[in-house]
């Protein structure tokens, strides 16, 4: 077993990465105020209330400094130390400015044939003014009925779309895709034939968010060994909306991860805003897993396309390096 880390320490060191970076004062606020309770504890009673998981009843240990505390005391670096120290104290701003300026497209998008509300011509003009090299076109699959996915027929008058709108546009690219709905045992709502014809696929659980996480699982494993499959997206699910949230989907991320760095597949940052998925703590361990990301913004109107930006920051603070990680 690992000799124990100082977890003041790592604490403090926190504080003081996160104050360099320009992070928001109250998470400053939250390292340095659980290192101050543990500094005023002996070693043996930290480690007792550890052993007995009463950490959180220590004030100003929350859920994040708790963590941070139990892998320190285990002797392994903190996973947010760890991607703190990653950035290298860069500050937000210029740390998400290089990740942007490093994305030569968008890899989602939605146009008015699916659930968006623009044409593909105004998308890619949209993607142009950006600064884009190319824009893939992904609206939804046939099973998706209620954001009027395309079937087969649609999708390949798509195509013939698409590429007369290269000829016009070169040397930017409109890319050819899809969002296929991964169905509940893994397989991919669209025919083989179809998505080899494809330039990128998105694959995406839309249906039975709350299967049990074996089941889930299994579901996404599935999917990401399909060789049609390029990116996982919006991997929990999750919404944000005033009327009520809807959770994460659960399933054991380490294996989810484990898989789509075997089988080369990146997992989506998702930019809309109702989504930003997956969440921070996700990201970091699929950073760690040493999966590629994709900075997506899942965009419906040509104006959310710039939303890649808010990709950039989460990813940035998650430790994504341009080189190692991002799908470009």
């Amino acid at each position: 077993m690992a000799e124990a880390r100082d977890p003041v320490a790592d604490l403090k060191r926190i504080a003081f990465l996160l104050e360099a970076m320009q992070e928001p004062s109250y998470r400053v606020r939250v390292f340095r105020s659980a290192a101050a309770t543990l500094a005023g504890m002996g070693s043996d009673e930290i480690a007792e209330r550890a052993a007995g998981g009463r950490l959180r009843e220590l004030p100003g240990v929350g859920e994040v400094t708790e963590r941070t505390i139990l892998e320190s005391l285990r002797g392994e670096p903190p996973v947010y130390l760890r991607r703190l120290e990653s950035t290298e104290g860069t500050p937000l701003a210029e740390g998400a400015a290089k990740l942007r300026a490093a994305l030569k497209g968008d890899l989602h998008s939605h146009t008015e044939a699916s659930d968006g509300h623009a044409s593909v011509r105004e998308m890619a003009e949209a993607a142009i003014e950006l600064g884009h090299e190319y824009l893939v076109i992904s609206d939804h699959s046939p099973r998706l009925t209620i954001a009027n996915g395309l079937s087969t027929e649609r999708l390949m008058l798509q195509l013939d779309e698409i590429a007369r709108l290269n000829e016009e546009l070169a040397p930017f690219r409109v890319l050819s895709g899809i969002e296929v709905d991964i169905n509940e045992d893994g397989s991919l709502d669209q025919s083989p034939e179809v998505l080899s014809r494809l330039d990128l696929v998105v694959g995406s659980s839309h249906s039975l968010l709350r299967m049990e996480s074996r089941k889930m699982t299994r579901r996404m494993v599935t999917a990401l060994a399909d060789p049609h499959l390029d990116v996982l997206g919006h991997c929990t699910g999750r919404m944000k909306k005033k009327r009520g949230d809807r959770p994460e989907s659960t399933f054991d991320a380490d294996i989810v991860f484990a898989a789509a760095a075997r089988f080369d597949k990146a997992i989506e940052i998702n930019c809309l805003p109702d989504r930003l998925d997956p969440p921070k703590r996700l990201l970091r361990l699929a950073v760690e897993s040493g999966c590629r990301v994709s900075i997506d913004s899942d965009a419906h109107y040509t104006g959310q396309l710039a939303w890649v930006r808010v990709g950039c920051e989460r990813a940035f603070l998650s430790g994504v390096d341009r080189q190692r990680h991002v799908s470009r």
